[in-house]
């Protein structure tokens, strides 16, 4: 392993460009599958913040997907060798609005590629940092942490739940089913298999169900502080640290700070433990 990272690092620097559109249909799905009753969106109108997620997905031919429904490793991001291949996390700023109709030019680096050793073995986080530029500028800056893992060691001990960081005054229960993140993934052109392939997902992987898209947990979370925020998002903050499932219900939860240029958001499962932390920063 440690010669493998030694030629990871090679990766690190490496950059990527891409041009993608905010179009009136792919914002009219989005809303359908939050279950929005919008009206359809028009040129001009700001694109919500947080659904700039459906931007630039990865695009590779059918050949050069992996067993797990991922593109193959080793094209921009680095060939890690561990199987499993989960979004950890990012940071967000909103430097200024994406509008429908924008042209949006996307630039990503490579800024780091860490080993660490956790309760499940060997991972290694890659982090890529993103800057979107609409025909006005600078418009989003993203920090994405992604995970890659050993197969879990099926005698070792689940961890320890972690509990919510705070006292829920904006809250929002969700029951995501198979439809839901069917349609979330086709959206993102997001071909992971753990979200749509039930026998793949117990039988391989070894999760008791179709597992939640992290992208889309994170989005709940956008939505939870746009609809009840005094003011926009300017900076969001967020750790994916537990898995969430299809058919069981989760909260989506938030305190804000008495100033209401701040807020701590997280996710909680059925059974009360933490599978999202947030921090935010309102205009």
């Amino acid at each position: 392993m440690s010669h493998d990272l030694e030629q990871l690092n090679k990766w690190i620097g490496s950059t990527e460009s891409d041009v993608d559109y905010v179009t009136i249909p792919s914002v009219h799905r989005l809303a359908s599958t939050l279950d929005r009753d919008d009206p359809m969106p028009k040129f001009g109108d700001p694109l919500p913040i947080g659904w700039q997620s459906i931007l630039f997905p990865r695009v590779v031919r059918h050949s050069q997907i992996g067993a797990d429904g991922h593109p193959q490793r080793g094209d921009f991001l680095p060939p890690v060798p561990l199987p499993r291949r989960m979004f950890a996390g990012k940071r967000t700023t909103i430097h200024a609005p994406l509008l429908v109709g924008d042209e949006v030019r996307r630039e990503s680096t490579i800024q780091s590629v860490t080993p660490k050793t956790g309760r499940s073995g060997q991972m290694v986080f890659v982090t890529v940092k993103t800057e979107m530029h609409s025909p006005r500028g600078l418009a989003i800056t993203e920090e994405q942490d992604i995970v890659y893992r050993e197969e879990p060691d099926p005698n070792a001990p689940p961890p320890a739940p972690q509990r919510a960081p705070g006292k829920a005054v904006w809250q929002r229960d969700v029951t995501p089913d198979p439809v839901l993140l069917f349609r979330y993934s086709a959206l993102t052109f997001n071909g992971h298999r753990i979200h749509y392939d039930h026998p793949y997902v117990t039988k391989e992987e070894g999760y008791p169900n179709l597992v939640m898209n992290g992208g889309l947990t994170t989005l709940l979370v956008y939505e939870l502080a746009r609809a009840n925020a005094a003011t926009p998002l300017r900076y969001l903050a967020s750790r994916n640290v537990r898995p969430l499932f299809v058919d069981r219900t989760f909260s989506v939860c938030a305190e804000p700070a008495e100033d209401g240029k701040s807020a701590k958001l997280w996710v909680v499962d059925d059974e009360g433990a933490l599978a999202l932390s947030a921090d935010a920063e309102f205009v």
